[in-house]
């Protein structure tokens, strides 16, 4: 992948096909995939659990501080980003009202969350861009060790536009649901993976029986595509990185960590998870109740951009003259897009946007509408820049003026007393001229013009 870069919210996701992530390939592919990698803790003075390749420590006792020389790295090391919940008690939010997984817009309320087990704190994720390929790391915080089952959901969201709840974006084909299991309270966790799945049988889904739905789940620890540990002793506030304030140390089995090979899951496409949350569930089982949640943050894991289209029209009656034009097609080409192309439509803003894009080069071509001619360059290349959204300044813009028919008449009084000409443009080669046939009347049109200054020479009888 390429550099990675934080991003910002985009107002529109790519409408073509999205990349499946190679571990949801098929059974057998994933078999495959799964096999191919090897899990087996870095070179360290202490004990850890990290991943070939990555240079991060995940510790067996998990904690926050660099223990090891360059190049190893650990949440005290890198700038994450980092999420803190609201505070504990009636203005804490959470999710409530039968809400699980699958629910797609969750709903949101306040305070049904005490202080226990399921009760978040803070989370974190990281992306490290190594020589052998990107890793994602992952960090959670809680109030209290575990007495029976709980679970950590991480969810990444491709698009960054909100749901109807006003805080969990909308879900999209391909969206992630990284499961952090903890049975029995234990201290070896077992990391899953999910995708959002929005059509097809309800055999594709972990738990429903209908898509949309998350679905069949992935061991990632099994297959040694993830890792990950929890504190199973006190880390004092002095290493805790900021999660705490001081003096309070952070209570064994209250932080967890993850890493992911994220090159393994993603494939070697353009990605872009804007946003990511956390949430609890009270049980491992993937149908229990979520409860706590933390709102989500910018990852900043993206390395797609953007193709932003704006068109505009000018009417003459008009206040202002130039507006935004609504309905006009354009096709654009390039890329991993279809050989024919992608359609896309200008909204009431004039805009039309295509998100989730490769960088490159790209050709944008109008579809002119009837009645208007377009002004600018037709078809224009477009430069698609890595980290580039639909809420940023326009790739390329299209002008459109309206056409007018001028027609000029005449007509003798006296049927065949006199004879004209009629001459348009005489700049023109040839020029715009019309004779008068028998009788001295007839009219000459000129089509299709565009606005400017058009002069006629009509000379009567010569």
């Amino acid at each position: 992948m390429s550099r990675i870069n934080p991003i910002q919210a985009p107002t529109s996701v790519r409408t073509h096909r999205r990349r499946r992530s190679p571990v949801f390939a098929g059974v057998a592919a994933a078999a495959l995939v799964l096999t191919a990698w090897a899990a087996g803790p870095a070179q360290a003075n202490h004990p850890e659990v990290s991943l070939p390749g990555s240079n991060f420590e995940i510790d067996t006792d998990a904690n926050l501080k660099v223990d090891d020389a360059a190049p190893s790295i650990d949440w005290a090391g890198v700038a994450e980003a980092r999420k803190s919940d609201k505070l504990s008690g009636g203005g804490d939010d959470s999710f409530g009202q039968g809400s699980k997984e699958d629910t797609a817009v969750p709903s949101v309320v306040s305070g049904s969350i005490p202080p226990n087990k399921s009760d978040l704190l803070t989370f974190g994720t990281y992306l490290e861009e190594a020589a052998g390929g990107d890793f994602l790391h992952m960090f959670w915080h809680r109030v209290q060790e575990p007495t029976g089952t709980t679970n950590m959901d991480f969810e990444f969201n491709q698009s960054e536009t909100l749901s109807s709840n006003g805080v969990t974006p909308v879900r999209t084909a391909g969206d992630l649901l990284i499961q952090y299991d903890l049975t029995q309270g234990g201290t070896n966790p077992q990391l899953f993976l999910s995708e959002w799945v929005t059509t097809g049988a309800g055999s594709l889904c972990e738990a429903s029986n209908s898509t949309p739905c998350w679905g069949d789940r992935v061991n990632l620890t099994a297959s040694g595509l993830a890792t990950g540990s929890i504190n199973t002793s006190v880390i004092p506030w002095e290493e805790s990185d900021g999660l705490s304030s001081g003096p309070a140390d952070i209570s064994a089995r209250t932080f967890g960590e993850a890493s992911i090979n994220f090159s393994a899951i993603v494939g070697s496409d353009c990605v872009a998870f804007g946003s990511a949350y956390l949430k609890s569930r009270s049980s491992d089982s993937f149908t229990a109740a979520l409860k706590d949640f933390i709102a989500p943050l910018d990852t900043g894991i993206n390395n797609c951009g953007a193709l932003k289209i704006v068109k505009t029209k000018k009417h003459a009656e008009s206040v202002p003259s130039t507006q935004p034009h609504a309905g006009v097609n354009f096709t654009v080409t390039g890329g991993d897009l279809p050989a024919a192309g992608q359609v896309v439509m200008t909204d009431a803003n004039g805009v039309a946007c295509i998100a989730g894009l490769p960088a490159g080069s790209y050709s944008v071509t109008e579809s002119v509408p009837t009645g208007y001619a377009v002004t600018s360059a037709n078809p224009q290349t477009a430069t698609v820049v890595e980290n580039s959204t639909c809420a940023g300044s326009a790739t390329v813009t299209f002008t459109n003026v309206p056409l007018t028919n001028i027609t000029v008449s005449v007509d003798s009084q006296i049927p065949g007393g006199t004879a004209s000409t009629i001459d348009c443009d005489l700049a023109a080669d040839p020029p715009f001229d019309f004779t008068t046939p028998a009788g001295g009347d007839g009219s000459f049109s000129l089509n299709d013009k565009v606005p400017g200054t058009y002069v006629c020479t009509i000379v009567v009888d010569p």
